[in-house]
């Protein structure tokens, strides 16, 4: 048995008809559950199989690019170009003196600034003169077919040179100045006439605009002189009326004196304070704010005293008596002490009086030179803003007007000088070869654009094609097993036929009155890949048929002409070449075919059993050359016998059965007639048969929906007149065949 077949499980269901029970069984696959699953898995060999089948009509499309390419290229006439080199310092300053020749360049404009420059070489002030000198616009062909207004409107409109191309190379501070021409001496002449001119006009921009600003500061520099006159007079009259030469100054010493009166203003404040408190103090007779003042400790001592006195007079009088002379002596002490004491109180406070007074006199004194001190800095001050906003714009115009005479200096000074921070550093020469065409590069890229066309074109022809054309289609679109591929060999697919011995059958009749003639055929045997994928066909049916419970097999299709009819005759014969009693029956009535392959007439068959007006024995006709082989005709077409096949079928197909080991019936088309759906719920399997390449997959997906709705035992599904053409794989099944290996194992 071939590895690409699988042995289904075989599942019993209970069938029933009008007439004799019988037991039906289908083999379980998997069954789509749409008409075409969504985005299915392409593997990469089916992309190389589809460049290998389109390879020679990819070839004759890139060949046929590549040589109109080729002749295009040659007779296109050769355009050269030349380039001229500007060279940009931007560490050069543009002035020989003032700020500008000192300023540091700034780095980080570098693409700002040369995109500048590239827009400036083709600005119309720079390309005019040049396209003037050497008539570009004419040999460009922009006046070509104009009116004269129409050539006066483009001769003053902005000059654009189409063959003009200025490139800057990255990293770089160089600008590249190409120009293209049929003559490679005008090529090379305008670019350097290009690049001289733009030098040119960077030259007249910079000279124009210094003129320009010496010719304005000429302008202002007498009026600016007017007004520094008048602020200087102004200056020197508020100076004099004010009587100070520098206010200022003035300002700032009785700002400084202002600051230190009221310094000792507060301290004397603070002084008087205290002296206050003391004198308010003595004022109310007490004993402690005398002791606090400056005197206090003389004050102090003679206080001890007086306390030591008056405890030695508490003694002498507790001890001698009153008229002791101890006692008058303590008692004399005693006073003369109070007495010191009490002068001495006086005095302190009277003193602490002096004090105050004087610290009082001190603070008004002080109060009243901090208010005139500060009225006197007041007035000043106030003065002072005026001098100060005066003395500002004298000073404004005397700097402005120093600062645009030396502009003015400076302007005739820079004038003339030419920098050369641009500079031309390669001058454009004559090209040696053209650069268009590249006769080289266009072929590469026809080559190239041609091939991924082709490619394209093959890759979405293959995407539009819903055929089925190989295997693995079936199994990735639908789900269903491939019982075999069938080559396309139309000869060996043509039944073969004796007619001599077709016609002498035609008058004789067998012994057994109930059989037909036999038809003249010779021994089916195998010598082509059609005879050897037919035997497959027959072993991997019959070998997944475990328990022999097919006895009945329908072959159809989605739609006609795919084969069919061919397939069930070729099954047939190989059952029957295995020593199996075979029946084939036609069962298309609309459009019979099987009698025409066997050389038969089509007066008697199926239909007229199903109308019940001859027995089926009596209709069936041996095949001349396989004993094994009998064939059941459609006989003449009727929708009426159609419409009987429903409730006969399966009653023929049980007593086709009790003499027959295999029965094939040829079945119309699926899509389309209604009697198909009956003779595939009365036959044990149902073979379907495709057109490799043509028929559609959704058809197919649509015949099996409607199979699997009837649980019908759908066997597999059989690609008939696959190539190498239609294989995905760029095989056939049986490609590896090999006629004389049959032979020789046949002998």
């Amino acid at each position: 048995m071939p590895e690409h077949v699988r042995l289904p499980d075989v599942i019993p269901t209970p069938s029933t008809s009008n007439s004799v029970p019988t037991v039906t069984y289908f083999t379980p696959i998997q069954q789509p559950q749409e008409l075409e699953p969504v985005n299915p898995t392409t593997p990469l060999s089916h992309y190389l199989w589809i460049l290998r089948r389109h390879l020679w009509k990819m070839v004759g499309f890139v060949a046929i690019c590549l040589l109109v390419t080729a002749v295009v290229s040659s007779r296109l006439k050769p355009t050269y170009e030349s380039t001229a080199t500007i060279d940009i310092d931007r560490q050069i300053p543009s002035q020989v003196i003032g700020q500008e020749s000192a300023r540091d360049i700034p780095t980080n404009d570098s693409d700002q600034f040369l995109a500048t420059q590239v827009k400036m070489i083709q600005s119309d002030a720079v390309l005019r003169p040049v396209a003037e000198q050497f008539h570009l616009l004419d040999r460009e062909g922009q006046l070509r077919r104009m009116s004269p207004e129409q050539t006066q409107q483009a001769v003053r409109a902005p000059v654009a040179l189409g063959r003009l191309k200025v490139t800057r190379p990255p990293n770089t501070y160089l600008l590249l100045i190409s120009y293209r021409s049929p003559d490679r001496e005008l090529a090379a002449n305008v670019a350097n006439a290009i690049a001289n001119s733009y030098l040119a006009h960077t030259y007249d921009i910079r000279i124009r605009s210094s003129a320009g600003l010496s010719s304005f500061m000429e302008r202002q520099i007498d009026e600016l002189k007017a007004k520094m006159e008048r602020s200087n007079l102004a200056l020197a009259k508020f100076e004099k009326d004010l009587d100070v030469i520098n206010p200022e100054e003035k300002t700032n010493i009785l700002s400084a004196r202002l600051i230190q009166l009221n310094t000792e203003y507060t301290n004397a404040q603070a002084e008087r304070v205290k002296k206050e408190a003391a004198w308010n103090g003595i004022q109310s007779g007490s004993l402690e704010a005398v002791q606090i003042s400056n005197q206090a400790e003389s004050l102090a001592k003679l206080n001890d005293n007086l306390n030591q006195a008056r405890q030695h007079f508490a003694l002498v009088k507790s001890t001698f008596g009153t008229t002791h002379p101890e006692y008058r002596k303590a008692a004399a002490t005693m006073d003369e002490l109070q007495k010191q004491f009490d002068d001495t109180r006086n005095n302190i406070a009277g003193r602490v009086g002096v004090e105050y007074h004087e610290a009082l006199n001190r603070e008004q004194m002080l109060r009243k030179a901090v208010g005139d001190t500060k009225a006197e800095w007041d007035g000043l001050n106030s003065r002072s803003f005026e001098y100060q906003q005066l003395k500002r714009e004298a000073d404004a115009d005397k700097n402005l007007y120093d600062e645009l005479i030396r502009k003015i200096r400076e302007s005739d000074i820079n004038v003339g000088f030419q920098n050369n921070n641009i500079r031309i550093a390669d001058l454009a020469r004559p090209a040696m070869h053209p650069v268009f065409p590249n006769t080289k590069l266009n072929l590469l890229l026809a080559f190239l654009f041609s091939l991924l066309l082709a490619i394209g074109a093959a890759l979405l022809q293959d995407t539009l094609d819903t055929t089925l054309r190989d295997p693995n289609d079936a199994s990735r679109f639908l789900g269903a097993d491939v019982m075999a591929a069938m080559p396309k060999d139309r000869l060996s697919a043509q039944l073969p036929r004796n007619l001599a011995t077709l016609e002498s059958a035609k008058t004789n009749r067998v012994s057994k009155g109930s059989k037909a003639s036999r038809i003249g055929m010779k021994p089916y045997s195998a010598g082509s890949e059609f005879d050897e994928a037919v035997r497959t066909l027959r072993n991997t049916i019959l070998l997944s048929d475990f328990e022999g419970r097919l006895r009945s097999i329908m072959i159809t299709s989605s739609v006609a002409s795919e084969g069919k009819s061919t397939i069930s005759a070729h099954l047939a014969i190989a059952n029957a070449d295995r020593g199996k009693r075979t029946l084939l029956v036609d069962g298309d009535l609309r459009r019979p075919s099987l009698h025409t392959k066997f050389g038969l007439s089509l007066r008697h068959g199926l239909s007229n059993v199903l109308a019940g007006e001859l027995l089926w024995q009596e209709l069936v006709r041996p095949v001349e050359g396989n004993p094994n082989l009998d064939l059941l005709p459609a006989g003449p077409s009727s929708h009426r016998a159609a419409d009987l096949i429903g409730p006969r079928l399966a009653t023929l197909l049980n007593e086709f059965s009790k003499e027959y080991d295999l029965v094939i019936l040829d079945s119309p088309p699926l899509l389309g007639f209604a009697e198909c759906l009956q003779m595939a719920s009365a036959a044990d399997g149902v073979l379907i048969v495709c057109l490799a390449g043509e028929t559609k997959r959704k058809a197919v997906a649509a015949s099996i929906s409607a199979l699997k709705r009837l649980r019908a035992n759908i066997i597999g599904v059989v690609l008939n007149q696959m190539s190498h053409s239609t294989s995905a794989d760029g095989y056939s099944y049986y490609g590896y065949y090999h006629p004389g290996y049959s032979q020789r194992a046949d002998g």
